[in-house]
Order: C-alpha cells, then structure tokens, then sequence
C-alpha cells in the first residue's frame, strides 16, 4: 500500500481490541456492513486474510498480531501527541479493560464502581478473564492492566505491589469438622474443592503438602471462586481460599474459616502494565484508584483478619 489509509488503522486497532467485527462496528459508530467493507480492503492491501473464523467470534491471523503490535502502539503514540497532559476523570470518554479473576473482581468492582459513578461516569471497566497469562495479554494489548497474582515478567513489563492476600481453610458451618480445630490429618483427609484457573487439579497447597510427603483429596475443581464458595455452602467439601474474597460469608456464619494445620506463603497481589503506557495519565488515574481502594481495606487485608472478624 503506497499510501496508508489511516482510517483502514483506526478500524483495525477497534476490531483487534473487541475481537469483534459488530462490536468495533459499534464503538467507532459505524454500520457493521462499513466495517465489514474496510477488512476486505485491508485484507488486499495488505496481503494477508487478518480474521478467521473461530466459532461465533473470529480469531486474527498470526499476521495481524505481530501488525497490531506495532499499530497500537503508534496510536496510543499519536494520541499522547495530540493530548499530552489531558485526562480529566469527569469529562473523559474511555474503556479500561483489566484482566483478573473474580475474587479480586469481587475485591474491587463495587468500590470502583462507586468511586466512577462519583468522579468519572463516561468512564468503562471491562474484565477480561485472567488465567495467568500477564505477559500475553499486556504484550498484545488486550488489556491495560493486569490486578491480580502477576509473577516478575521483566521488562517491558512494569509491576507495582498491592497487597497480600492470606489464606484460610474454608467449609460450611454445617461441616462435621465446623467447631474443631483443623489438625493436619482432618485436612489431608477432607475433600478438597480446588479453584483453578488452568484446569490443573493441583495448586500451591499441593505442593507444600508434598513436602510434608502428603496428599489431598482433590474431589472437585472450578474455574471461579463464587463457584467454590457456593459448592462450600451446600456441600461437605472444604477449600484453601483468601480470606478477603469470602469474608463477607464467614461474618454472615454462611461459611467458617480457620486457621491452616501448615504455613502457606500468601499471594502477592500486583498491577502489571506495558511499559509502552508509563505516559498514559488515564492509566496513572485508574492505578491510583485502585491503590486507594487496597489502602482503604487494610483491615481486611491483615494477616489475622478473619481472626479479628
């Protein structure tokens, strides 16, 4: 393509972000006929089909990745250009989508919620399911933010420490085992709801009771923490959750937590970026958020807080 068509750019960053043809169609407010027009005049220029089919979605080629790579970055490039020092809350029009599982979901869409409805309300959160997979879905931008367990990636990748999330032994408080102290035979014993966002049906519990050469019955796995908490309730299965995600269960006596028969590191919570976005002043807005709302459930987030609860 001898000359760029600009516009043939916008329209490609908008279906890569929504991996979809109608949504992009949508957000840019064009006709879905429109869009659908612009992808075959990309698809000639540059010589690549760019978008499969992929069951009800489509799926961009291994082409389109490695193009939109270079292309969002340039445009959010532009766009800091064009408004270096423009971000204000209450006016702006934006989409944040940040990757996490629904218990930090659970830690903080209510309050940003709020805090948005008060400060920002043109302003959208998008989640986007989080299994690990940081370092994918920061380096191809499809998400601004990553809140949740996020190892150190290295660069390009920008980490920031939020808190520790402390576990405890979660059941019923119909459980046979509800007013006994945990000991570490009752717990290999048990039967183990496991929370896993892999699939695998094993975890960090697992691997400590290795240790001390034991091992769990794993009687079910599920892929969200509301899953696990409801199966709690209504079940004689026992699980090792964060205390912060089921607290308000155990103060209702819906669910008890005690205390692990063995030490368990917590998990280290972190906001992850790309550091293509350490300019990005709406990013530094939502991060600043965010870190509000951790520093205002300090309680919550202590050591001995289901003790204290």
């Amino acid at each position: 393509m001898n000359k760029p068509d600009l516009n043939l750019v916008v329209i490609f960053d908008a279906i890569m972000q929504e991996q979809s043809i109608s949504i992009a169609a949508e957000r840019l407010a064009m006709t879905q006929p429109s869009v659908s027009n612009a992808v075959s005049r990309m698809r000639y220029a540059w010589r690549d089909p760019l978008f499969v089919k992929s069951g009800r979605g489509i799926k961009a080629t291994p082409y389109a990745e490695q193009l939109w790579l270079h292309i969002s970055s340039s445009l959010h490039t532009i766009s800091q250009a064009v408004n270096p020092d423009k971000f204000i809350p209450e006016t702006a029009n934006r989409c944040f989508r940040i990757a996490l599982t629904d218990g930090m979901a659970t830690l903080l869409w209510l309050d940003i919620r709020k805090i948005i409805e008060r400060q920002a309300p043109n302003i959208d959160i998008h989640a986007v399911p989080y299994t690990m997979n940081a370092q994918s879905l920061l380096q191809n931008a499809h998400v601004d933010l990553v809140a949740d367990y996020v190892p150190n990636l290295g660069e390009p990748i920008q980490r920031q420490f939020l808190c520790n999330n402390y576990f405890v032994a979660v059941m019923s408080a119909n459980h046979p085992l509800a007013n006994e102290t945990l000991s570490l035979a009752q717990f290999v014993q048990a039967e183990h709801v496991l929370v896993s966002l892999s699939g695998n049906a094993s975890g960090a519990v697992d691997i400590k009771l290795n240790e001390l050469k034991l091992k769990r019955r794993i009687a079910m796995t599920v892929n969200s923490f509301a899953n696990a908490t409801y199966l709690l309730k209504y079940s004689n299965l026992i699980s090792v959750l964060p205390y912060s995600i089921v607290s308000n269960d155990i103060k209702s006596g819906t669910l008890i937590a005690k205390i692990l028969p063995f030490n368990l590191a917590p998990a280290e919570i972190s906001m992850a970026w790309h550091n293509r976005n350490n300019q990005d002043l709406g990013l530094a807005w939502l991060r600043d958020m965010i870190n509000q709302i951790i520093d205002n459930k300090s309680e919550l987030l202590k050591e001995d807080a289901w003790v204290m609860n």
